[in-house]
């Protein structure tokens, strides 16, 4: 543990580690100046924070700078709240990055579908993003990813970086939106999405709790939910709990906990970037395996909020300090 401690030393100096590293303003990682012979392997395990590539080509490095970011959702096909969230996330980023071209893509070939035959409006995939700025003649791209932390969808979009990066003089890609826990002096962005998603919450008395839904993963990164949950009973905000709909906890173990502080009034509200089908029809649905349904079952009161994390202002801003991040990355 001594040697990896001495070979991963916090910084706050910009690093590149064969052309991919962490910035500066991200507060990423280099590896401690003691080890000389760093194997190719331990360099992309020191690959930590914002990403950061310079394209080592002397022709493409003489281009002139031309800056274009491109914003990353898995995306809905609920207009109107694509619109108050998705949208109104990549507006706030492009206010905060005056004069420079933003692209939104999905990654979801089904909701890129969808949208084009119901809406007329072709969204293109990051693959496809990243082509057309460089077809387009754009030379900088900081890639930005509206996921809540790193799993399975972040850990695609990372691939894309890692494919496209060398079509640019320098590409960046920013860390979602819980990453870092305050861990080696870094930010504690649990701490900040759970301050941030607080302020949607109603009064929560005794009897009172507000249950969050998340989607859940398969990937090892669900464990982000007991943290974040943890980060949330520390804010003494009253009984609020993190369950998912396809992971771990789940509602029967948020029942359990519910029935034992003899909870009688519940407030779901989703923990996703977008109110679409899970918070519409899974958690607040009239049918008799809805989230809403079973809890009425159980003798609990339910109210429902529908509204994604994207229309909080508050969780918007740090969406927006992530895009910043991988912005400045590119300087």
């Amino acid at each position: 543990m001594k040697e990896w401690k001495k070979a991963l030393a916090i910084t706050m100096a910009s690093v590149t580690i064969g052309g991919f590293g962490a910035a500066a303003e991200a507060a990423g990682y280099e590896l401690n100046p003691e080890v000389k012979t760093a194997t190719p392997a331990l360099q992309q395990a020191a690959q930590i924070g914002v990403l950061k590539y310079t394209n080592p080509d002397e022709e493409m490095q003489a281009k002139a700078d031309k800056d274009a970011i491109i914003v990353m959702s898995f995306g809905t096909t609920y207009k109107e709240t694509r619109e108050k969230t998705i949208n109104a996330t990549v507006e706030a980023i492009k206010a905060a990055n005056p004069g420079k071209k933003v692209v939104t893509a999905f990654t979801s070939h089904i909701i890129i579908d969808r949208v084009a035959a119901k809406e007329g409006i072709k969204y293109p995939t990051p693959e496809e993003a990243c082509q057309q700025l460089a077809d387009e003649g754009y030379t900088r791209v900081a890639m930005c990813s509206l996921d809540t932390f790193p799993g399975m969808e972040y850990a695609y979009k990372v691939a894309v970086f890692n494919q496209y990066k060398s079509l640019f003089k320098k590409a960046s890609m920013a860390t979602p939106l819980m990453y870092w826990m305050g861990q080696e002096e870094q930010t504690d962005e649990v701490a900040e999405f759970a301050e941030a998603i607080k302020t949607q919450f109603p009064t929560i008395g005794k009897k009172d709790a507000v249950l969050l839904l998340a989607h859940g993963t398969v990937h090892p990164s669900n464990a982000y939910y007991s943290v974040l949950q943890y980060r949330l009973d520390a804010l003494k905000a009253g009984n609020v709990y993190v369950y998912t709909v396809e992971g771990w906890p789940n509602l029967e173990t948020v029942i359990e906990q519910l029935k034992a502080k003899k909870i009688q009034n519940v407030t779901l509200q989703p923990m996703m970037m977008v109110a679409g089908d899970h918070a519409n029809n899974d958690m607040a649905g009239d049918e008799d395996d809805s989230h809403k349904s079973i809890l009425e079952k159980e003798g609990f009161k339910v109210s429902t909020y529908i509204h994604g994390i994207g229309e909080n202002e508050a969780v918007r801003a740090l969406y927006v300090k992530h895009a910043v991040e991988a912005v400045e990355a590119l300087k």
